[in-house]
């Protein structure tokens, strides 16, 4: 028998297999459920609007059958051949209970509740008239469920009317009209409805009206007048107590910052001296663990105003925000001296003030090495009463990289942070924010210890002072006023030596760098929208450094004034980076994803390039996938030096980077996904040493190309990533021999050792 036909046996043998064991464990007289399907048969409906009605009703229907995967049921199989499992532990339970899936039967399957369920749903988005039968078809021990579904014509809304008396919750709904959910026209649709009502009680609470309730609103609905229209009227129930048609003040407020819920703090005795007035609002703590305006910036609510949810929400978020208490109680209560007014208490339980965190972290990084990383932090919430965090970190690592250019050069690594943050902006202005979330203020400072191995080992030192704030959950910003960077190499090998003789780029590690500075970052996502067909995530950084004291000493390396602080030259640069991500969902389980990465980075004045550790690199695990790290560009360049087996120097000043990949869940924890890779680094400036590195009319010409595939297994504390991937277009090679694609042969051994790249990395590259 020929490969071809062989391969058809074996498939077609599969299925086989599959089929009958599915069907064979049946109870006796009993079928397999496998699926059910809608037909909407209506000559009025455009087929986009008849092909969605189906849509919806067949999500409906229940029960599911059992999941298939490429059209075998794997699961079932599973569960069949597993058998009846003798004890609830083993090898035969995990496979049957945990694995495998119980047969769907026939049996419990109900027509007629299925029927009613599509008839209730149709009538509900205004098909009134609806009829709705059904069916069911059994072959080969297997059934299927039809249901014809005939909604006729759906009824529109003819005329919409609110409360039109002169109560106070009257005219405040009258003023909301113009945002109304129902609009003469349109479909009738009991869930508009039902979104309006909420829509109004939304509307009310931030006007005043506490008490008030959506079950308070009636719709009436008119069917009797016009051709297939409807009449809704909208009011007010009769039975709606008083004080819900009536707004609100705040009067007292009242917070507990210190509270206990294992006793009520409430009925302790408290001295004259722990009860604190501070401006609109009272402080009661024995122990006065908090300065007073602590609470003044996270409540927004004033003597006098009128209650308003969202400064409600407002106010209890930003208490979670402030990271120092465990337990947020807020509580509102109905005043005994003024007339429709609040008195609201806020009960805070404190997290423990100092704590000791030790995380051990797995990763990768640019340079495709692995490696995992312990820090051990000490931690106190409330250093200076203001509820500040001040942190103490140590950590140490290493890195490793079992094979590629970096083999044995293995990176150690030991240091240690302080930090102190302000739950507020420090400034010279008043800054006040309308965000539930609560901006920061950030001092650090950190020293780091690195010794690669065989190499050099490198000291770096690190300060900054800068400030957090997020405008909403999609917009953040980051503003490091100052961040200094001082990096000094020293326990330079021979060897090393010997190889910057070779090739004079690998010295630039070797200089002493001194940058500082202000940084800025702006991030807008909406990937958190889960329901979104399209999401997206931005991210702009712009990193200015020496730029006014490059200006006021007039530095120029070009004209061989190099000023230097402490006998460093400091860097003199504008660098700015933007990156683009694109989610495109496809179905419930698979998306398109999609990356764009621009950067250009301009030394001048007191530089003639960036410094080493803020160039740009392609290739790696995160990056270009089918290249090792850095082992593309600049440009067309490529290294000579064959004899080297530690990464060069292939860095740029310019990157332009492009991924895209197809991501979909196979089975269980397992996800898988195709990618496509493009890019590559260039200079600004000619560099001797490096021929074809420098940026040119013909960039697009040194784009390298690269493909794969990969497994994903998303163990829910962290995700394991398999990619391997292949060049489909190499930079360095003669212009006109670059694409490869002719080139592939996943049968030979040689192809595979030269062409084929393994990455093993934690979470998605992007």
């Amino acid at each position: 028998m020929g490969t071809k036909y062989l391969k058809y046996f074996i498939i077609l043998s599969l299925f086989f297999a599959f089929g009958c064991s599915n069907t064979k464990y049946l109870p006796k007289g009993d079928l397999l459920y496998t699926g059910a399907s809608v037909k909407v048969e209506d000559s009025i409906l455009k087929k986009k609007e008849k092909t969605a009605l189906q849509n919806e009703l067949q999500s409906l229907l229940r029960p599911l059958p059992n999941k298939q995967f490429l059209g075998l049921r794997i699961k079932l199989w599973i569960y069949n051949i597993a058998g009846e499992p003798k004890k609830k532990k083993g090898t035969r339970y995990w496979l049957r209970n945990k694995v495998g899936e119980a047969p769907v039967l026939y049996s419990k399957v109900d027509l007629d509740y299925n029927s009613a369920v599509l008839r209730n749903y149709a009538e509900n988005k205004g098909f009134f008239k609806v009829s709705v039968s059904a069916d069911s078809t059994a072959k080969n021990k297997r059934a299927t469920a039809e249901y014809t579904v005939i909604p006729r014509k759906q009824y529109k809304i003819k005329s919409v009317s609110f409360p039109d008396d002169s109560s106070a919750v009257a005219k405040t709904i009258a003023k909301t009209t113009r945002r109304s959910l129902l609009k003469v026209g349109k479909p009738y649709d009991l869930d508009v409805i039902k979104s309006e009502r909420e829509r109004i009680d939304s509307r009310l609470k931030e006007k005043g009206f506490y008490y008030f309730n959506s079950d308070y609103i009636l719709a009436q609905v008119d069917s009797t007048k016009g051709d297939h229209e409807v009449s809704i009227k909208l009011k007010i129930k009769d039975e709606t107590p008083a004080k819900a048609k009536v707004p609100y003040t705040i009067n007292d407020i009242v917070v507990y910052p210190n509270f206990s819920i294992l006793k009520d703090s409430t009925a302790v005795a408290y001295k004259k001296e722990d009860i604190v007035k501070y401006k609109d609002f009272t402080i009661i703590d024995s122990t006065n663990t908090f300065r007073p305006r602590v609470f003044d910036r996270a409540l927004y609510f004033k003597k006098g105003d009128f209650y308003n949810r969202s400064d409600h929400n407002l106010s209890l978020n930003r208490f979670v925000n402030l990271g120092t208490f465990n337990f947020v109680k807020n509580e509102f209560k109905e005043s005994d001296s003024i007339k429709n007014a609040l008195d609201a208490y806020y009960y805070l339980t404190l997290l423990p003030k100092k704590f000791i965190r030790v995380e051990v972290l797995g990763k990768t990084n640019s340079a495709s090495y692995s490696g995992t990383e312990i820090n051990a932090n000490w931690n106190n919430r409330n250093l200076l009463r203001g509820a500040e965090l001040f942190t103490l970190s140590v950590f140490g690592g290493a890195d490793f990289q079992i094979s590629g250019q970096n083999k044995g050069n293995n990176i150690y690594k030991i240091g240690g942070e302080a930090s102190l943050t302000w739950p507020r902006l420090i400034t010279p202005f008043n800054f006040q924010g309308s965000s539930e979330f609560v901006p920061r203020t950030k001092a650090s400072l950190s020293y780091e210890y690195q010794n690669r191995i065989n190499l050099y080992a490198l000291n770096s030192f690190r300060g900054s002072f800068g400030y957090s704030w997020k405008e909403n959950v999609r917009k953040e910003h980051q503003l490091d006023i100052i961040e200094v960077n001082y990096v000094s190499p020293n326990h330079v090998t021979p060897y090393y030596l010997e190889q910057v003789e070779k090739d004079q780029s690998l010295s630039k590690v070797l200089e002493k760098q001194l940058i500082f500075g202000p940084t800025y970052s702006y991030t807008y996502t909406n990937t958190m929208q889960k329901r979104k067909k399209n999401t997206f995530y931005f991210n702009g950084e712009l990193d200015l450094a020496g730029n006014i004291t490059g200006l006021a000493t007039k530095a120029n390396i070009k004209k061989d004034n190099t000023i230097k602080i402490f006998d460093v030259p400091f860097s003199q640069y504008v660098k700015l980076k933007t990156d683009f991500r694109h989610y495109f969902k496809l179905g419930k389980e698979s998306q398109l994803a999609s990356r764009l990465i621009l950067g250009v980075g301009l030394p001048y004045g007191n530089s003639s390039s960036l410094p080493s550790i803020k160039q740009f690199v392609v290739g790696g695990t995160n990056s270009i996938r089918a290249f090792r790290a850095r082992s593309i560009g600049p440009g067309s360049f490529k290294s000579q030096d064959t004899t080297s087996n530690f990464l060069p120097d292939q860095s740029g000043d310019l990157k332009l980077e492009f991924n895209t990949e197809y991501r979909a869940k196979l089975f269980s924890i397992v996800r898988g996904a195709i990618f496509l890779d493009a890019g590559n680094v260039w200079l600004l400036n000619n560099d001797i040493n490096k021929a074809g590195a420098k940026i040119s009319k013909n960039f697009m010409k040194e784009i390298a190309v690269g493909a794969g595939a990969g497994l994903r297994f998303d163990l829910s504390f962290l995700i394991l990533r398999t990619d391997i991937a292949f060049p489909l277009r190499i930079p360095y090679l003669p212009e006109g021999q670059r694409w490869v694609i002719d080139d592939i042969n996943f049968g030979s051994g040689s192809w595979r050792k030269d062409n084929l790249i393994l990455n093993i990395a934690i979470g998605y590259p992007f």
